[in-house]
């Protein structure tokens, strides 16, 4: 077991393994923004002066890329957890999973703002 007290949570490797983890999340909502948004244009209001012109459009650009980072959060989480089982270093995992979070919500409050002008 990990004696939390001590601090020695210097680990290279599992800091390499958690920020690639997080941009495969990002490089994956991304995606999903970018396919969600060319998606909306091919709609049959997309001749109007708004881009996501109907609710579906502008539910599924929100939502789409929110369920990733919310996915990969969670995920982020349950590898925190195993880390803490092995006696690893699991505070970078919950970092990561934090970083997720946040930027999920950052990510609806902006995109939610904005779908409802």
């Amino acid at each position: 077991m990990v004696d939390d007290v001590e601090k020695r949570w210097h680990d290279p490797r599992g800091f390499r393994r958690a920020a690639t983890y997080v941009a495969s999340v990002l490089a994956t909502a991304a995606l999903v923004f970018l396919l969600s948004l060319l998606w909306a244009a091919q709609r049959e209001c997309a001749d109007a002066d708004r881009l996501l012109c109907d609710s579906t459009a502008q539910v599924a650009v929100v939502l789409g890329p929110a369920v990733v980072l919310l996915i990969g959060g969670i995920g982020a989480f349950v590898e925190t957890y195993v880390q803490w089982r092995r006696g690893r270093t699991w505070p970078i995992w919950q970092g990561a999973g934090w970083f997720l979070f946040i930027l999920m919500l950052v990510y609806l409050s902006i995109g939610g703002g904005a779908a409802a002008r």
